[in-house]
């Protein structure tokens, strides 16, 4: 019988990297790990928990994500964390696998993006699953037109997330978020929850395209970056969105980080 084999450039892998590189059904969370801690631990486990129940109808042990991540990142300072749930066979009843992934963090770019508008939504858009084709093909699709990366807005008309990113809105000192199908971006419920605790005021309710005029800033936000500015969408020039960056900025640092 032929051992599975798999080689990338050439080189083998061997053959457990099938779970890691060959399979699009699985679920993920991404974090920001310093010094065995991050910020926001509570909701990267439940965003796990929740997915793999969603996807393979099981449970997944918190305690053995903590311990697989903390083998991972032993000694190091700093790092990006990808914790990724994925499973060999697709035969009934799928059983779960955890694969851990570290790579060195990069800094937050603080430079406005640029964004299109493009009629899409993401399958299950409430989970971080490896389906990712089209939103990078529509992030590339806007680079290619000259913009920084796509904004989705869905068959209603209402603006609901960038690729990679969560959007909201300044409206004079409320942060407005959109309401509409998306993924909760840990960043963003880490901010919604330090806002809170500040005082500051949140609204959720829907936000077109037309409605951009009324804004004072607009902001992406994720994993690596807890408030980033958008300068323009479409043809639309956007207010200066730095008073809501640090105003996230702060929020964000006001955040325990919690030991792993």
């Amino acid at each position: 019988m032929t051992a599975a084999r798999v080689e990338l450039n050439g080189e083998p892998l061997g053959p457990g990297a099938f779970v890691a590189g060959m399979t699009a059904y699985g679920h993920f969370t991404a974090m920001q790990v310093r010094d065995g801690r991050v910020r926001g631990l509570a909701y990267h486990l439940e965003r796990l928990a929740t997915s793999t129940r969603l996807l393979f109808g099981t449970d997944l042990d918190p305690d053995r994500v903590r311990s697989y991540v903390r083998k991972a990142i032993a000694d190091e300072p700093a790092l990006s964390v990808r914790v990724v749930v994925v499973t060999r066979s697709f035969d009934e009843p799928m059983t779960p696998e955890i694969l851990v992934r570290t790579h060195p963090p990069r800094p937050p770019d603080p430079a406005p993006l640029r964004l299109r508008t493009v009629r899409y939504q993401r399958e299950l858009p409430q989970v971080k699953h490896l389906g990712t084709f089209g939103l990078i093909h529509q992030s590339r699709q806007a680079r290619l037109a000259g913009f920084d990366d796509a904004l989705f807005v869905d068959a209603g008309g209402r603006i609901s997330e960038a690729s990679i990113w969560n959007a909201g809105f300044l409206a004079g000192d409320t942060i407005v978020w959109p309401e509409a199908a998306v993924l909760p971006g840990i960043t963003m419920l880490v901010q919604k929850e330090a806002l809170r605790r500040l005082g500051v005021p949140q609204q959720t309710r829907p936000v077109r395209p037309a409605d951009l005029r009324e804004f004072d800033a607009m902001f992406l936000t994720n994993s690596e970056t807890p408030g980033r500015p958008v300068a323009a969408v479409d043809d639309l020039v956007l207010p200066p969105a730095d008073r809501a960056v640090k105003l996230l900025a702060e929020a964000y640092e006001t955040v325990p980080w919690d030991e792993i």
